[in-house]
């Protein structure tokens, strides 16, 4: 199913503002969409218009074309699952994945096949019998999608499905999520704060904050092209280091004057013609390494904190009031409170207009 969005808008009564507007968005079918952004962006509400849990205030809704605006949840013919489950406590896992379906008045034996077709693939087959309280959270999680996956829907809405459980099991989710979109073919729109799930998940991510689509793209256009200051510091961990400074010359001085970096012709021929006075470098945390000489280095830091992470480490430098952090293998000794000269790769600076935020290269 494609999903269309034109110019959506939600106002709730007794407020002044709006909560969301002009919201222009295009999904195609089988896309797996995930809206991400911190908490209170307005992705939830947007979600719930989608399916139909919220009134829309001004603008069109189309499913393939068609207007859906006036149309129940249940005649959108979409599947939700909730972070809380929203599994019946008195019915067994059978029965909560056959409810859909009996609503629907399918026969018996359809009913059947499809509970045990969809428990074979999310492998709780041991546990219809049971009721939602006698298995774990994760399997609950999975008895929450068989009832969604069994109806066959058009489309999947999923809020944040995965929050209540365990890293470990977040993380064996993903990957199940990822094989059931791809064996159901069927579009997926998926609401999330966590950009590991949407990095990991997504063939399209949306952006949100301040009830604004920042971006949309994929996981490489939002690590590597942010098309401004919030995804750059949003996305990726460690964050994106960021400096605020000028173009002097053919270089980019930080305010405080610690860090020197000569700019590509391309860089400083837009910051002159757009005559922005205040631009703001940044560069990736795995794009800086170590240098013998002064001379050659952009920047000269303290190690001051070194974080284990596996087969890396996250180094943090300080200077002045500057703060850098550079990922290396975690092999490499790092003395603390050493000084070490830093490069960044010239071919991974990304730099901004600091008052817009915006992109400049």
């Amino acid at each position: 199913m494609k999903i269309e969005l034109r110019n959506i808008a939600k106002k709730y009564e007794g407020r002044e503002n709006y909560t969301l507007e002009n919201i222009n968005l295009t999904i195609e079918h089988n896309d797996f969409c995930i809206i991400l952004g911190p908490s209170g962006c307005g992705k939830t509400t947007l979600l719930r218009m989608i399916a139909g849990l919220n009134s829309i205030t001004k603008g069109d809704l189309l499913f393939d074309g068609v207007r859906v605006n006036g149309l129940t949840p249940k005649e959108r013919d979409i599947a939700m699952v909730f972070q809380s489950y929203a599994l019946y406590p008195h019915l067994t896992n059978y029965k909560n994945i056959a409810f859909g379906l009996k609503v629907r008045k399918e026969r018996k034996d359809v009913i059947d096949r499809r509970v045990k077709d969809v428990s074979k693939i999310l492998e709780v087959e041991e546990y219809l019998t049971n009721k939602p309280s006698d298995i774990s959270g994760g399997q609950r999680q999975r008895i929450a999608l068989g009832r969604a996956i069994a109806r066959k829907p058009k489309l999947f809405l999923m809020d944040e499905p995965l929050s209540n459980l365990d890293a470990k099991l977040r993380e064996s989710m993903r990957t199940e999520l990822v094989k059931i979109h791809k064996m159901m073919n069927t579009t997926t729109i998926y609401v999330t704060h966590d950009q590991l799930e949407a990095m990991t998940m997504a063939t399209k991510i949306i952006v949100m904050n301040n009830s604004i689509i920042q971006q949309i793209g994929t996981s490489k256009d939002l690590y590597y092209r942010p098309i401004n200051l919030f995804i750059a510091k949003f996305i990726g961990t460690p964050t994106m280091n960021i400096y605020d400074g000028e173009l002097e010359g053919n270089d980019f001085i930080s305010k405080d004057k610690t860090i020197k970096v000569k700019l590509k012709n391309d860089q400083i021929k837009k910051i002159k013609n757009l005559k922005i006075k205040n631009i703001s470098l940044g560069i990736r945390s795995e794009d800086i390494t170590f240098v013998k000489t002064k001379t050659s280095a952009n920047t000269k830091s303290i190690a001051t904190i070194v974080e284990m992470l596996g087969k890396e480490q996250e180094v943090k430098f300080e200077n002045k009031n500057c703060k850098t952090t550079m990922t290396t293998p975690s092999d490499l000794e790092i003395e603390f409170y050493k000084e070490y000269y830093l490069k960044f790769n010239p071919e991974k600076i990304h730099i901004f207009d600091t008052e817009s935020t915006t992109r400049i290269n």
